[in-house]
């Protein structure tokens, strides 16, 4: 009587709808009829429907907190220096600072005193929205005490020109010839389309990465000496964070850092094991970079409050490899609590790397400050002395072999420089070379054995303080909880 064929691919599971199907009989040419069917697409097994529930609620939460998060994007501006500023006070000099505007909000930076090249090195993050303008306004003020600050300059910057998710470094001239403004600027931060299942099935184009390695090969050497590689960061997600709020919650976001470059994720608001799902690029310019990842909890009132970090140097990526890394603190010399899920790839040109070695390092501009300590300024005094030393020693050693203090020591001396000066050749130097590289390797081999055996052993160690630290305190909470009576007995 007929046939029909419905594609099923088309059908939402759990959804019921309508369809109209014509009859068809390839046999016979005339009108057959058709069919009116309610269709319904369900899981067939439980875990299917498991399956599905699962990525369902994560779809949910994803849509949650895609609506949470009121502004579109962050832009992250670090303000390097400013030259050729306008003397505004007796003696030719000023006390600039800048103000910065971008819509609603302000912000300020520290006062540089008595200078007309000052030199900031602050990080701000301003945030955009969608009904709001994106001109960022940057004005430049001289600090009096006692009296009204003078205004010493103004100058604007259209972010709706600027490409995204990528650092510009722009020098900006002020109005009236009053000087000019140097600073770093980057968009990103905004919410990402992609959840963690679409980057679990993410298949790069196959085209795309060709032309990335074509770009990279030895072939092309010598073209572009400054793009040494590039470097592919999937942020997959985070789990146990530190609860920074009343709630027990954070509002985690990840910022990524490779020398001056930075990037940031959208926010995933009120928990602890947040998925962002973002896939991040960089240009790499010198192979020995570090790439640092940072976890802050967003706080609309003040500033972000730090959760953990992690930076991984990019000779020791391995392409491809999900793997998970522990947080730890500022200094990165202990574990904090949770850990980052990250999926990393570099490509780059190994002649481009080896010629970036040999020139100077990149500087950053935003680093933290080094504070005089006295415990260093002792190491490093006793390091110098123990060099000095081994000179003085070599020396002695010298002196008591021309003076003959021992005659066996003498002659072995002896023996020994005058079998190495008559069978010296040029071809011996670079061997000894080797030899001190191939003693300083088993060394580093032993020691890095020994150290990784001392962070476990130390690991251990932390666990079991915290663990008698607990017991302390609930011994000490139990104490408090007897009454005066029960104390005195």
């Amino acid at each position: 009587m007929g046939q029909a064929y419905i594609d099923l691919a088309s059908l939402l599971i759990d959804r019921k709808e309508e369809f109209k199907v014509d009859l068809e009989d390839p046999h016979v040419a005339e009108d057959l009829g058709y069919l009116l069917l309610d269709l319904t697409l369900v899981p067939k097994t439980s875990d299917e429907k498991e399956e599905y529930l699962a990525k369902r609620n994560r779809l949910v939460e994803t849509q949650r907190s895609m609506k949470a998060q009121i502004w579109s994007s962050v832009v992250s501006l670090v303000l390097i220096e400013g030259k050729g500023l306008l003397p505004m006070d007796d003696n030719g000099l000023s006390d600039p600072y800048c103000k910065f505007r971008l819509g609603n909000e302000k912000y300020k930076s520290k006062v540089a005193a008595k200078t007309l090249n000052p030199r900031w090195l602050e990080q701000f993050d301003l945030h955009m929205y969608d009904d709001q303008t994106s001109v960022l306004e940057i004005s430049v003020w001289d600090k009096d005490v006692g009296s009204k600050d003078d205004f010493m300059g103004r100058c604007q910057v259209d972010l709706s020109e600027l490409k995204r998710e990528e650092t510009h470094h722009i020098e900006k001239e002020l109005e009236d010839g009053a000087g000019s403004v140097s600073f770093l600027l980057t968009i990103t931060g905004s919410a990402g389309n992609e959840t963690i299942t679409d980057l679990a099935n993410y298949m790069p184009d196959p085209r795309e990465r060709l032309e990335v390695q074509r770009r990279f090969s030895l072939l092309r050497s010598l073209r572009n000496l400054n793009d040494v590689g590039l470097l592919q960061v999937k942020v997959i997600k985070a789990t146990g964070l530190l609860a920074a709020d009343f709630g027990g919650k954070s509002d985690p976001f990840c910022v990524l850092e490779l020398t001056n470059a930075r990037l940031q994720t959208q926010t995933i608001y009120k928990t602890l094991n947040p998925e962002w799902g973002k896939v991040f690029t960089f240009q790499v310019k010198d192979i020995h970079s570090i790439l640092e990842v940072s976890c802050y909890d967003e706080d609309r009132n003040k500033s972000a409050e730090f959760l953990g970090k992690v930076a991984i140097p990019l000779l020791r990526i391995k392409n491809g490899e999900r793997k998970a890394f522990f947080l730890k603190d500022k200094k990165l010399r202990r574990r904090t609590k949770g850990s980052i899920v990250l999926e990393m790839e570099v490509i780059y040109n190994s002649i481009k790397a080896s010629w970036r070695t040999f020139n100077p390092k990149e500087v950053k501009y935003l680093q933290m400050e080094q504070k005089f300590k006295r415990q260093v300024l002792v190491r490093n005094l006793q390091r110098v002395s123990r060099l000095v030393m081994a000179v003085v020693n070599t020396g002695r050693f010298v002196k008591s072999c021309f003076e003959w203090e021992s005659k066996t020591r003498s002659i072995t001396a002896f023996i020994m420089y005058v079998l190495m000066v008559w069978n010296f050749e040029l071809y011996m130097l670079p061997l000894v070379l080797l030899s001190i590289f191939f003693k300083y390797y088993i060394v580093r081999s032993v020691m890095e054995g020994r150290t990784d055996q001392q962070e476990v052993r130390t690991d251990e160690e932390a666990e079991e303080e915290e663990q008698d630290e607990d017991e302390d305190d609930e011994e000490r909470g139990k104490e408090k909880s007897k009454s005066f009576k029960e104390k005195l007995q």
